[in-house]
């Protein structure tokens, strides 16, 4: 007993970050304004918890949380080697950011609007066996994770399951090819289904979504984010995947600093705005954050985004999310002014995603200002 304790002591002594007392985060280059969170009325012994659960085990493999409150920083905290500096691999959160992108792309004129058939844009792509049928998915359907294509990523045995698609030559022909999906007994139809619509979980959509954008607007993924989302809104450094022929991935695995993934949220938060210029298309980010598909019981989907529910003061409160593997997360609560960034490196662990949602909960929302 005494010898985990000292341990423990040992633990904080070496690492002041998480044993100080609350400190508002400085500013920086970066563009963000910053702000004593106490004198907003937050509860910042409940933030200055963090430090000593990350310090006992409570939490594993978080490295970041930052929080901003009404465009201002009150929160940053760094554990497990994480930095301001360091590039997070956000996994599935990337989806996301290829949403803001097909909205950019809307803007400029490249993409008629979201109903625009997805074959259209891939003439020169073979399909090895024809169905008109296909003829029908349209870029909502892909955004919307709702298309007629057989593929599910939970489920090991779906056709279109991205792991299949990892290890093909060329991830487009992979995912253009997949056959149309059919309806168990016990599965929903979209004509029963909320919204009309059956959600599907599948990585090769938005990644499909994502190499939809590259041909309507003819340059690299990773160079039209930099122009329409990261030049604007001050991000210097990122890193996006390409597939294996080298298109841009625009499903998963892009990296951004902790800061920077807040002015994410931040833009979703101010119906595309940063700091008074509007970025993205209001309308565009309305509609984003707009259910158009039942995820799960407790969860639905808008373009890319998930829309959860937390209980804040007695009262279910919708969060979008921007969420990945790992527990990565930036949430956004739209009726509290609110934007929350978790980044962890827990990935494919069960505990992931529960234990990131469970510190949102039990932390932010519990250090929140009362009403």
């Amino acid at each position: 007993m005494r010898h985990r304790l000292a341990c423990l002591l040992f633990a904080l002594a070496a690492s002041p970050a998480w044993a100080a007392a609350y400190v508002p985060p400085k500013p920086g280059p970066d563009g963000w304004p910053v702000a004593d969170a106490s004198r907003l009325g937050w509860d910042t012994a409940t933030l200055d918890s963090l430090g000593a659960k990350m310090a006992d085990g409570t939490y594993k493999k978080i490295t970041s949380v930052v929080v901003a409150d009404h465009g201002r920083l009150v929160y940053e905290g760094y554990f497990n080697d994480g930095s301001a500096d360091a590039l997070n691999d956000v996994r599935s959160a990337t989806k996301s950011l290829t949403a803001m992108l097909v909205g950019a792309a809307i803007q400029r004129g490249a993409i008629k609007d979201v109903h625009a058939p997805v074959y259209a844009f891939f003439p020169d792509v073979k399909l090895d066996k024809a169905d008109a049928r296909r003829a029908t998915i349209t870029l909502e359907d892909l955004l919307t994770m709702s298309s007629i294509w057989e593929c599910d990523d939970d489920n090991q045995f779906s056709t279109g399951n991205e792991e299949r698609m990892y290890v093909s030559d060329r991830w487009l022909d992979f995912a253009l090819n997949l056959p149309v999906r059919g309806y168990a007994p016990w599965v929903q139809r979209p004509a029963d289904a909320p919204y009309g619509r059956a959600f599907s979980y599948c990585t090769a959509g938005a990644f499909v979504a994502g190499a939809a954008v590259e041909r309507a607007v003819k340059e690299p993924l990773a160079t039209f984010a930099r122009e329409v989302l990261e030049t604007p809104i001050g991000i210097t450094q990122s890193h996006w995947n390409t597939s294996s022929e080298g298109i841009g991935m625009g499903g998963g695995g892009t990296r951004y600093r902790s800061r920077d993934l807040a002015k994410f949220g931040q833009l979703a938060l101010d119906g595309g705005k940063w700091q008074g210029k509007q970025v993205l298309p209001a309308a565009w980010v309305t509609a984003m954050l707009t259910p158009h598909a039942q995820a799960r019981e407790d969860a639905e989907y808008g373009y890319l985004w998930w829309r959860f529910h937390f209980n804040i003061d007695g009262v279910d409160t919708p969060v979008w999310a921007m969420s990945g593997n790992g527990g990565n997360y930036v949430f956004v609560v739209p009726s509290r002014g609110v934007v929350a960034v978790i980044t962890s490196q827990a990935f494919n662990e069960r505990f992931a995603h529960p234990q990131s949602q469970g510190l949102f909960r039990d932390v932010v929302l519990k250090a929140l200002p009362r009403r």
